[in-house]
């Protein structure tokens, strides 16, 4: 049995839309409109006036880790839509006085130029890190 040429119509579309659909997915873009690539994200981020130490390296490979100025950080990151979005992190437990772990609670990250301003998963800017 044949397939009449009105569905076959209809698949080649809904083929088309489809990698319509995903090409639009996989560029992104930051603050300014320009296309956003792991080539502006890659390196070591911190916050500059901050002591202890805090950063994150975001590796080529999609991995990323750190320091919230107590804790050891691990976890992955990836491009999503205009943001960079961070798979959980696994930390290290240590109980650090007078120091502000926010760096923990980062979910997603937007990027402009040399500067990274991150957010929890409310949507909500708990603090800026720059490229070195």
């Amino acid at each position: 049995m044949s397939t009449p040429r009105s569905a076959l119509v209809r698949i080649a579309l809904l083929v088309a839309l489809g990698g319509a659909a995903l090409a639009a997915c996989s560029s992104s873009e930051d603050s300014s409109g320009a296309a956003l690539e792991s080539g502006d994200v890659i390196g070591t981020w911190s916050q500059t006036d901050s002591e202890p130490l805090v950063d994150l390296e975001l590796i080529e490979d999609g991995t990323v880790s750190g320091s919230d100025g107590c804790n050891q950080l691990n976890g992955t990151w990836k491009i999503d839509g205009s943001e960079v979005e961070f798979g959980p992190f696994a930390a290290t437990m240590m109980a650090c006085e007078n120091v502000n772990t926010w760096l923990s609670a980062a979910t997603s990250a937007n990027v402009d130029g040399d500067e990274m301003t991150v957010f929890n998963e409310d949507r909500k800017e708990i603090g800026v890190l720059i490229k070195e």
